[in-house]
């Protein structure tokens, strides 16, 4: 692959994934995590496609939605309260069950290989995310790092886009986003970068519905789609 990658010219300089949906399945050690949090207030468990549905807008809006989902309203004191718990629970079950997502290492290889900038630009927090490229051996890959807890406003804002961006030094002309929900691809809108929609993500929007530059059904078929988007 990184042949064919080093034949295509150098646009984009800059290439930003989303993490969850995108580059891992995290969904079973999520469910796992928000299950432990329901347990310990004696609520009854959800489904790991319930939670699924749940996961892009940060812990504390999967936490809201949780809690929502067996009938109780979070908010102040103990929405803050709640979504620390899970943050202590999560952190012991970050990479038990969370696995590759199709062509993920490959691609992340081939283009750090080929000198390719490489972000993640994640609403999880940044400390989690670290750990689980950390485990999956891509820290050494990634240029830059940017988590909900990083500083920037979250997705779908375009804070954490354009942060990025700074750090690796690429103009927003320059780049590509890669993500699977509307946070994603609304960012990157926001933020004048194209995008490309993943399928199977963690939304109920279908992929070619988010209004992304182009859609793909998994990591392998990038170098078509950024042939296709370059300028």
């Amino acid at each position: 692959m990184t042949s064919a990658i080093e034949q295509v010219d150098r646009w984009p300089r800059a290439i930003l994934f989303d993490l969850d949906g995108t580059l891992i399945d995290s969904v079973p050690d999520i469910a796992t995590s928000v299950n432990l949090l329901l347990a310990s207030e004696s609520l009854t468990p959800l489904t790991v496609n319930e939670v699924r549905s749940m996961i892009g807008h940060g812990i504390a809006k999967l936490v809201e939605r949780a809690f929502r989902a067996r009938d109780i309203a979070l908010e102040g004191a103990p929405h803050v309260a709640m979504t620390e718990r899970m943050m202590d629970i999560y952190k012991d079950h970050l990479t038990e069950q969370t696995v590759l997502l199709s062509g993920t290492e490959d691609i992340l290889r081939s283009y750090h290989g080929a000198g390719y900038g490489l972000a993640v630009v994640t609403n999880k927090p940044e400390g989690f995310s670290r750990e689980i490229l950390d485990h999956f051996g891509f820290s050494a890959m990634i240029d830059c790092v940017v988590g909900g807890d990083t500083g920037p406003a979250r997705k779908p804002a375009p804070d954490m886009l354009l942060h990025a961006l700074k750090q690796i030094k690429v103009p927003a002309s320059d780049a590509l986003m890669v993500g699977d929900s509307p946070a994603d691809i609304d960012a990157a809108k926001a933020a004048g970068v194209k995008s490309v929609a993943v399928h199977g993500g963690y939304t109920p929007v279908p992929a070619n519905e988010l209004g992304a530059g182009i859609t793909i059904d998994d990591l392998n078929e990038l170098p078509d789609a950024i042939a296709q988007l370059k300028p």
